[in-house]
């Protein structure tokens, strides 16, 4: 049996409903596992996607951190935009979340677009949010690495 063989048992595992629960949407990143070519036992091809998406996201992140500090509502909200799309690709759900809710809140909306909440609010909760999104980034980043055996520390 080969590596991608054994990591793909893995996701399948019974362990998956607390992987879907805690990192992954097992049902998009099953999706990425396949473009990777049959022969590929190294999973060359979304390895790769992975590793940009990390480095965005850590990126990205950053980049909120500084908006927030400039009280850049409206910077807050294209990025949370932005990492959103890409997290959903990969199917780093919890990171997907976090980024919807910044924003919706950098719009001036509640967490979930209905409803509007005020400035000061909106920071407030950003900032919880930013801090959630590292967490379960590096969550995210710590379980990839297991998965593709590699080490995607900068």
């Amino acid at each position: 049996m080969s590596n991608s063989e054994e990591r793909g048992d893995l996701v399948d595992s019974e362990e998956e409903d607390d992987l879907t629960n805690e990192v992954l949407d097992i049902s998009a990143f099953h999706e990425l596992l396949s473009m990777d070519d049959e022969n590929d036992e190294d999973n060359e091809f979304s390895r790769g996607i992975v590793h940009n998406y990390l480095e965005q996201a850590k990126s990205t992140f950053a980049d909120m951190d500084k908006a927030l500090k400039d009280k850049d509502l409206s910077k807050l909200s294209s990025l949370g935009h932005f990492l959103k799309g890409s997290s959903a690709t990969i199917g780093v759900k919890r990171v997907q979340d976090c980024c919807k809710h910044i924003q919706f809140l950098g719009k001036l909306h509640n967490m979930d677009g209905e409803g509007s909440v005020d400035e000061e609010e909106a920071l407030k909760l950003i900032a919880k949010e930013l801090r959630i999104g590292w967490v379960e980034y590096v969550k995210a980043k710590e379980f990839l690495g297991f998965f593709y055996e590699t080490d995607f520390s900068d």
